[in-house]
């Protein structure tokens, strides 16, 4: 008697409506048809468009990365050809760079990566990243050569386009003279 009422009861619970949030094909590890899609993870952003308090949590997260692991494991000797700086942060492409590495190492270590994933990072991100940071005429060749003599310097950009300067002197023009009470720069 017992065993038909369980019987009973399960040939309910196999009958009745399927809940609202529920997949036929959950068991099969298949996404709802008809449902809510997943939520998509945020996306990253380039730490170079982030301002303010953001930038600053994201460019901390960063350097301890940096300071923690990646120069520990991957920072070889500072030499003529592989200079670098202490004050890495101050240097807008290389925390570019640096940033882009890092976030390309969180998605390859994450397990859906595959057991080749950080095999992945390493032939495809960390050694073209690395090669392009620390060259002899890269963007720290100013800076430490020799852990002996720290140094830093940032080395000036390319002017812009002569087209942006004739569109700059082409606005100024069209804004006409200054105000005679207007103080001029």
């Amino acid at each position: 008697m017992e065993q038909s009422a369980q019987q009973a009861q399960q040939l309910d619970h196999l009958a009745s409506a399927p809940s609202p949030g529920g997949s036929p094909f959950a068991a099969f590890g298949m996404p709802g048809l008809g449902g809510p899609p997943p939520a998509a993870p945020p996306e990253p952003r380039p730490i170079l468009e982030l301002g303010g308090e953001e930038r600053e949590d994201e460019l901390d997260a960063l350097s301890d990365w940096v300071d923690d692991f990646f120069l520990p494991v991957y920072g070889a000797e500072v030499t003529t050809a592989a200079p670098w700086c202490l004050q890495w942060q101050e240097h807008d492409d290389v925390v570019a760079w640096l940033h882009a590495l890092w976030l390309a190492y969180q998605q390859h270590k994450d397990p859906e990566a595959g057991l080749s994933g950080l095999f992945v990072w390493h032939r495809d991100f960390l050694t073209h990243a690395v090669a392009a940071i620390r060259a002899p005429g890269g963007p720290l060749s100013a800076c430490m050569t020799s852990p002996e003599r720290p140094a830093h310097r940032i080395l000036p950009g390319p002017p812009p386009s002569a087209r942006t300067e004739r569109a700059a002197a082409g606005a100024a023009e069209a804004a006409g003279p200054p105000e005679p009470d207007e103080p001029t720069s």
